[in-house]
């Protein structure tokens, strides 16, 4: 919900959109759209409006990504961990040129599904809802379920999830994703370890990753970018875009009058074709 909230204030205060999304405010629903509004100073102090700034980002990023992977012919879209991420729900493709799957806890699947009733937001027919608990089952044997087609190319979004698995885990997804046909790719956003950090971005993750243990949801998993790129290399995957916040504020936040922008090293986007 927090990070739904900060895609949805990006849609109420920032001019031009980076990522245009007419859901997002909908699907938190009116009490938080009230939130927002009523704490709009908290939303632009320099650490809140970096945060909003890579939320949005991390969610365009894939979006960009998909589409030139569905030009190159995947027609699958998994969405792993999806959250209340709300592309399925203003997908721009036709049904026959992409199927879309939301992999997620199946308690939190439910909870989406109350939060699309409740804004009156349709579900597609192209959108499958795969719910999938990691502690009885594989994400192969969850798609399959679902009907998703292994013989099919996909593309794979896998947006504020790295950092929470393990190696073994992440290892596991990124095999499943590398076996599919090619054509697919994945995209995703990862942290740097803190030794690469300087003293105040080791500071500003010292505070969030108490904040995100204290929630339950520890830090796991912290990758090197030349390790990763050597590791995805070696699963399968070529052609990698890998973005700091210099590449990411060139690339999508250039010549803004209000300042949104990405600040400090902490994460980065990749994305890799199969």
């Amino acid at each position: 919900m927090r990070v739904a909230m900060r895609r949805a204030a990006h849609q109420i205060f920032d001019k031009p959109l980076v990522l245009d999304d007419p859901i997002a405010v909908r699907i938190i629903g009116p009490e938080a759209e009230a939130r927002i509004s009523a704490e709009r100073a908290k939303y632009f102090g320099e650490a809140s409006q970096a945060i909003r700034a890579f939320m949005a980002v991390r969610s365009r990023f894939a979006e960009d990504e998909l589409a030139r992977a569905v030009r190159r012919g995947a027609s699958q879209y998994v969405i792993l961990g999806a959250g209340l991420d709300t592309f399925a729900y203003r997908n721009p493709f036709p049904e026959s040129t992409l199927r879309v799957f939301e992999v997620d806890y199946p308690a939190t699947q439910e909870w989406k599904r109350k939060r699309l009733e409740a804004g009156r937001i349709a579900i597609p027919s192209s959108v499958t809802f795969a719910p999938v608990d990691f502690e009885k089952q594989t994400l192969r044997e969850g798609l399959l379920n679902a009907e998703f087609d292994s013989g099919k190319p996909a593309f794979f979004s896998w947006l504020g999830v790295v950092m929470y698995l393990t190696e073994e885990a992440i290892a596991s997804t990124l095999g499943f994703a590398a076996s599919m046909p090619k054509g697919g790719a994945i995209a995703f956003d990862y942290a740097v370890p803190r030794s690469s950090l300087g003293w105040t971005q080791r500071m500003m993750l010292d505070g969030l990753s108490r904040r995100v243990a204290a929630a339950g949801e520890p830090f796991r998993t912290f990758f090197n970018p030349a390790v990763l790129a050597a590791r995805l290399k070696n699963t399968g995957f070529h052609s990698l875009q890998d973005l700091g916040a210099q590449e990411i504020n060139q690339r999508y936040f250039r010549n803004r009058a209000d300042g949104l922008r990405i600040t400090g090293e902490l994460a980065r986007l990749i994305s890799a074709e199969i």
